[in-house]
């Protein structure tokens, strides 16, 4: 596929680095040379120098023949005439736009054919917000992923020492709780993959990928590890716009504390936040985090601009008592420096929302992508269309399906069609309501069924589509 990309910040470059992976032809716009230079130093793709929405310059990166444009540079309004300009002049088929502000979320009428022409929009900061969300409500997971509109779970667990599971085989999780269908997708231990099977045994450590009906995962969670007690105090450092969206976000749920460097910031902050206490002050301030008793915090969240002030915040606050800690962090090699450490989560911005627009990108019908892992691993939800003879997913069990040695099938979600009343039970089933099945070795999978599939290397993507693709009979 030819895709363009127009912006070389983070989340332009981790795109970048994701699709040139996968044997695309990339080309990258930006201003800023520098920027430029260093992705090609490091990636196999063209680069152009100069403004993302002109003509001149589309026309240069390829606008005339490419698949896709993902416009993702800091400026909205630079997005959307890059848009306008690849639609009008050279009907470049797909148009993604990262859109920072809500106004045009708000009025959505705006992004169609006749205006914008945007395909679809991407808000990194919203997508960032509602992640940690996840986090604050489920405080002793290191992921939160949702499929099929939240019917479905992936959650990573670092198991502890203690949990009912750990020193014992995957499958007693069935013994410990029989009324609960689940399945663990992925183990990684000392960074290395371990392809889960009945008889693997989880060590303390591990960090255990659980998928599970959405109603059922905390009980999962249980057998792996102690539930931390329900968040009530959380402290925010840094109110900008990630910030901001996540005092709104929790503030009717929580006790929140936001500390903000900027006085004028602070002030506007105060009278855009309603149960949110504002200070104005340095997170990294001893006596500050000290005299708003950071030892009764049951969550701390650094998500300022600045990689060096949220590590240090985050690390000050745990010294001094903060029950769990999280750092947002947008060099990636600053990530697996510091998590696991005294940083309890470590979340890279760019990494946390590339899996939205990787769902526009991947061949076949994709639903959902998730990156995993900061990148390294990743989960798909992957419709299965056709039938046994133009598939080789559908009308198939799991163990028939030849999978890649690192891909598992972790779960379908399955549409319920109406079923007549019939014989003793009388059973009558609603058209379209879905029902979550945890894939074992005898599921056989369904035309519409979502599956959910785990890679444990990016590598395997590219197989795993082309497993799912439909053969040209089924047309």
């Amino acid at each position: 596929m030819k895709i363009i990309i127009l912006g070389a910040g983070q989340v332009g470059a981790s795109v970048a680095e994701s699709l040139v992976s996968e044997d695309n032809d990339i080309t990258v716009v930006d201003t800023v040379p520098e920027r430029l230079a260093y992705l090609q130093d490091r990636l196999d793709l063209r680069s152009v120098a100069g403004n993302a929405a002109s003509p001149s310059v589309l026309r240069e990166a390829g606008a005339e023949d490419a698949d896709l444009l993902i416009a993702v540079t800091q400026s909205d309004q630079t997005n959307l005439c890059a848009c306008r300009i690849a639609k009008t002049l050279f009907n470049l088929p797909t148009r993604i736009a990262r859109l920072r502000s809500t106004d045009f979320i708000e009025h959505p009428e705006l992004l169609d054919e006749d205006n914008f022409a945007v395909d679809f929009s991407i808000c990194p900061e919203q997508i960032v917000t509602d992640y940690i969300s996840k986090l604050v409500a489920f405080p002793s997971a290191l992921q939160v992923l949702e499929f099929a509109g939240g019917l479905l779970s992936l959650v990573a667990v670092r198991a502890f020492e203690g949990g009912p599971l750990v020193g014992h085989p995957i499958k007693d999780i069935r013994v410990h709780i029989p009324a609960v269908d689940a399945r663990v997708a992925a183990i990684f231990r000392q960074d290395q993959a371990i392809i889960p099977e009945g008889d693997t045994v989880v060590e303390a450590g591990d960090e255990v990928f659980c998928l599970a009906a959405a109603e059922n995962i905390h009980h999962v969670m249980r057998e792996l590890r102690p539930l931390d007690r329900p968040i009530k105090r959380i402290m925010i450092a840094g109110g900008g716009n990630i910030g901001f969206r996540l005092a709104r976000a929790l503030e009717g749920k929580y006790q929140v504390k936001m500390v903000e460097n900027n006085k004028h910031r602070a002030q506007y902050l105060a009278t855009h936040l309603h149960d949110t206490l504002v200070l104005a002050g340095d997170a990294t301030d001893e006596d500050l985090l000290e005299s708003e008793n950071i030892d009764e915090m049951d969550m701390f969240l650094s998500v300022t601009n600045d990689d060096e002030n949220n590590i240090m915040s985050a690390s000050l606050a745990k010294r001094m008592g903060a029950r769990r800690v999280l750092a947002l962090i947008n060099r990636r090699s600053y990530v697996d420096l510091v998590e696991g450490g005294r940083i309890d989560i470590a979340i890279s911005p760019a990494q946390t929302s590339i899996g939205t627009l990787l769902a526009h990108v991947r061949r076949g019908d994709v639903a959902a992508v998730h990156s995993l892992r900061r990148g390294a691993a990743e989960a798909l939800e992957l419709v299965a269309h056709g039938d046994a003879r133009s598939s080789k997913v559908v009308g198939r069990r799991v163990e028939e399906i030849k999978l890649p040695r690192g891909v598992t099938i972790g779960a379908l979600v399955r549409r319920l069609k109406l079923l007549e009343p019939s014989g003793e039970d009388n059973l009558v089933v609603p058209e379209g309501r879905y029902r979550v099945i945890i894939a074992h070795h005898d599921t056989v999978i369904e035309p519409d069924d979502h599956v959910i599939v785990f890679c444990v290397t990016k590598k395997l993507v590219r197989k795993v589509e082309r497993l799912f693709q439909v053969g040209l009979g089924f047309f």
